[in-house]
């Protein structure tokens, strides 16, 4: 008769831990926190891209109508689509071939157009931006030339409506005699700077 031999059970398991209801709970409560401290400042990222692409639209629309002048020693404008003084529905590019600084599919060459930015999006201008109608024109030497007058700088204001009103909210195209343009974003303590055009 063998002796009775006690066989050793495992009761060790084998496989994933799962997890409890309170870490999950603790899991979620810290990504919701995270969370509510980054959406804001993504909100603006998002807000500030979408603004800087609207006026990289408009800096493109000036120095197409500029080449384009240039190329054909000819004037070339930007002006609202309408043809009157309300950039916000968007604008056109075109050489004037017939110089009645108004855009004619029939006549004049298009070069380009942008559909209307979203309705929070505000386009307002000095000088020949904010003439009624509107425009910007180029010469056939690249330079910034009014109907009339002398050659004042012009600078176009893009903001956002549905946002604060601090500078992060606001661009400005600066417009030089020259012809020359860049994007301007304001800074709090000197918002003159970029009203001025160098």
């Amino acid at each position: 008769m063998t002796p009775f031999a006690p066989h050793a059970s495992s009761t060790t398991r084998t496989g994933g831990r799962g997890f409890t209801l309170i870490e999950l709970l603790v899991t979620i409560s810290l990504l919701v926190i995270i969370m509510a401290i980054a959406a804001p400042s993504f909100m603006g990222y998002l807000r500030n891209a979408e603004l800087s692409g609207i006026s990289n639209s408009f800096l493109a629309a000036l120095n197409a109508a500029r080449t384009e002048a240039m190329k054909r020693n000819m004037f070339a404008l930007v002006t609202p689509k309408n043809n009157d003084n309300d950039w916000a529905k968007g604008w056109v590019v075109f050489v004037d071939t017939d110089n009645d600084m108004t855009f004619d599919s029939t006549k004049d060459i298009l070069v380009m157009q942008q559909e209307a930015p979203p309705p929070y999006i505000t386009l307002s201008g000095n000088n020949s931006t904010a003439a009624n109608p509107s425009y910007v024109r180029y010469d056939g030497s690249g330079f910034s030339r009014p109907a009339s007058g002398d050659l004042p700088n012009t600078t176009l204001t893009i903001a956002r409506s549905d946002a604060s009103t601090d500078y992060r909210q606001i661009r400005r195209i600066k417009i030089a005699v020259t012809g020359r343009a860049k994007i301007c974003t304001p800074k709090a303590s000197d918002d003159a700077n970029c009203l001025s055009t160098d």
